[in-house]
């Protein structure tokens, strides 16, 4: 008897999940009823894009002017350059150079700073020689002039060439190097 009861108990459940399966089947069909009444009555409203404008080339007709792409122009714009340099570069170009412009910023390291007559002076080392170096001195292979001193950076403003090729200022720094242990 024990045996006949486990039967029916798992025929019984047996028979409830082929039920709700059979109950599933059924939503089923309807969804996909549902889904393809809307794909039939729904109406895509897509607005056409309009057309471009037509484009009417304009000849170039200031012929008495300068042509504005005419290589002489260009060399002849080179050759002033050269012979007048920026106003920047100028100055630069006419003063005498120091040791420190010989060496590129990056192999210079700030180890230090003091005060000499009230006047902060960094210590700078290049290729294990020590420098010291006061505002208004010049470092660095790009025309750099130290603006500022503090006790832990060299503050200077440089003469660059930009992209473009024109010749700009930037600031650069020189940070106190702590000496790892």
């Amino acid at each position: 008897m024990k045996g006949l009861t486990k039967r029916t108990g798992s025929a019984a459940a047996l028979a409830v999940l082929l039920a709700l399966l059979a109950g599933c089947g059924g939503e089923n069909e309807e969804l996909q009823g549902w889904m393809e009444q809307q794909r039939r009555q729904t109406k895509p409203n897509v607005t056409p894009l309009s057309p471009p404008p037509k484009f009417d080339p304009q000849p170039y007709s200031s012929s008495q002017g300068v042509e504005p792409f005419s290589p002489q122009k260009l060399s002849v714009a080179l050759k002033m350059e050269a012979r007048e340099p920026n106003a920047l570069l100028g100055a630069e170009l006419n003063r005498r150079r120091e040791p420190l412009e010989a060496y590129p910023l990056d192999s210079m390291t700030m180890v230090g700073s003091v005060a000499r007559d009230g006047r902060p002076v960094a210590l700078l080392k290049v290729d294990n020689l020590l420098y010291q170096v006061r505002p208004g001195d010049y470092l660095g292979q790009n025309y750099g002039r130290i603006t500022q001193i503090t006790e832990t950076q060299v503050v200077l403003r440089e003469i660059v060439q930009d992209a473009a090729g024109e010749w700009i200022e930037r600031a650069a720094t020189l940070q106190l190097q702590e000496k790892a242990r």
